[in-house]
């Protein structure tokens, strides 16, 4: 593997004049002075924290301004500062809720990009033809029926469309009719139907499953019989009955899903799901950051962007409340603090369970520390909602979605939510796609784009080589609307987005 040490770049940097850590951003040696006067103590990675000065045990400390947990240990300066001294710790915020609270300015000139115009008065970025499972009894049907499409060049003669794609999972029955499992699967499946980036819908059950079909139909109105056709395979007579009327059906939803085109949209048609997943020390300084740029700039322009992983945000929430547009919506996320305390504690878990190994390989330590740079990707517009997973989101703004820090699981929250785009950063390297919604992948650092560049979409490493982070979200923003016309992402050109759809699945397995 290659070493991750940069050599043109300084050797350590302080995010903020509060702080008592500085972050290395190349491999620093043993007896290394650095320019802030420290000498270190160990050799200390890239990406990780480095003492400035003494720090006594039971000592805050400080990074980007913020607390990120405590000293277990007395810290000499010059010193790695990581998992075998620094803890979480007991941590109170003020939330303030409002408090800092700023509407952005309009933009200078309007943006567009080229998108499919919905009946719905949605527009979709991408133009596919979904076959949605109530059940996973009914998910291999499903695959059978894409695979018998491909196989007989069903698309050859609708140039518009840009694929078909079964949405299967793991769940659907086995579990309660009612409550909060089946109403999160419920508004995932429904929020999917109704996703701007499917010109075309075939929802396929067994017939018996708990998640009825006609319950999705009266319910959410999937009544577009030109866009939208269901089937169970008991009622067709089995596997082979399915497959072959699922065919005669997809030719029909075929050339209704041709008839769209691409055409002018204003970027407020935008609704961009907002993630970051195998996350480093350096995530919180370049690509969160250029992201939350971004994120403004299309908030600006009418958009909406959705920030998610409530469990990833647990220690910087009052960054979130502060901004809230009043003290309901503010209030609305310390409610899912609250009940995600309760809902890990109830299972054994902790809400310190992040960072996960990898995180802690590039750096970070606490989740503290790991949420503060995850906010930065909510840039700095007022947050005008909080949302349920995979409920829809009815307004324009920056926007939190409640969701598990798992990326699978946590993008289809966004796309049942109206998701469709997704812009993901990365530090360690993780590589996903999210069919039907194109995925743009944002490396953190120079040494994983050289290593990773096929996956990887922008290089954010450059910003610590001196682009602004102005700059670099600007770039950010340019390729979103380059995407949303039809760019392919690297992950959609290598075939990501077949395992992907996990709805997030609470309650009991029976």
């Amino acid at each position: 593997m290659k070493d991750e040490t940069m050599t043109d770049q300084p050797f350590a940097l302080c995010l903020h004049p509060a702080d008592n850590v500085l972050v290395a951003l190349r491999k620093v040696p043993e007896d290394t002075t650095l320019p802030q006067g420290v000498r270190l103590r160990e050799t200390v990675p890239a990406g990780h924290k480095i003492a400035l000065r003494d720090i006594a045990a039971g000592e805050t400390i400080l990074k980007y301004g913020q607390i990120i947990g405590v000293a277990i240990a007395d810290i000499a300066a010059g010193a790695h500062v990581h998992v075998h001294n620094l803890g979480m710790g007991a941590h109170k915020q003020d939330h303030a809720f409002g408090a800092g609270a700023e509407a952005l300015p309009a933009p200078e000139s309007a943006a567009e990009f080229m998108g499919f115009h919905r009946p719905s008065g949605r527009v979709g970025t991408r133009n596919y033809i979904g076959i949605l499972t109530s059940v996973n009894c009914a998910g291999s049907v499903a695959r059978f029926i894409a695979e018998a499409a491909e196989r007989a060049d069903l698309l050859a003669g609708f140039p518009n469309v840009d694929g078909i794609v079964p949405i299967v999972h793991g769940t659907g029955c086995g579990m309660s009719g009612g409550g909060e499992g089946y109403e999160t699967l419920f508004r995932t499946l429904a929020g999917y139907g109704h996703n701007a980036n499917f010109g075309a819908i075939l929802m396929v059950g067994l017939g018996c499953e708990v998640m009825q079909i006609p319950d999705l139909i009266d319910r959410k109105a999937l009544k577009d019989s030109a866009r939208f056709r269901y089937m169970t395979i008991q009622q067709q007579g089995g596997t082979r009955a399915t497959v072959d009327k699922g065919l005669w059906i997809l030719r029909d939803l075929a050339a209704e899903a041709d008839k769209a085109t691409r055409a002018p949209a204003p970027a407020s048609h935008l609704v961009l799901g907002m993630q970051c997943g195998g996350s480093d020390g350096y995530s919180g300084i370049t690509a969160n950051p250029a992201l939350g740029v971004a994120s403004d700039l299309l908030v600006r322009h009418g958009g909406t962007s959705i920030l998610s992983e409530t469990s990833e945000i647990y220690g910087a929430e009052h960054l979130l409340t502060r901004r809230a547009v009043d003290a309901p919506t503010g209030r609305k996320l310390i409610d899912l603090i609250d009940w995600w305390e309760d809902y890990t504690a109830r299972n054994l878990g902790e809400m310190d369970n992040n960072p996960s190994p990898g995180n802690k390989r590039g750096g970070l330590t606490t989740i503290l520390e790991k949420s503060l740079g995850a906010v930065a990707k909510g840039g700095s517009a007022p947050l005008s909602g909080v949302y349920k997973y995979a409920e829809p989101i009815d307004a324009p703004g920056f926007v939190f979605m409640d969701s598990p820090g798992y990326d699978p699981c946590s993008v289809t929250g966004q796309v049942a939510s109206g998701a469709n785009l997704i812009a993901f950063t990365t530090g360690r390297g993780s590589v996903s796609g999210y069919q039907p919604v194109p995925s743009i992948k944002l490396a953190s650092n120079p040494d994983l784009w050289r290593r990773m560049e096929p996956d990887m979409d922008v290089n954010c490493g450059d910003i610590l080589d001196g682009v602004s982070l102005a700059a670099k979200g600007q770039e950010i923003f340019d390729l979103l609307l380059s995407v949303a016309s039809g760019t392919q992402t690297k992950s959609e050109a290598q075939g990501f987005g077949a395992v992907e759809f996990v709805p997030w699945q609470i309650g009991a397995v029976m």
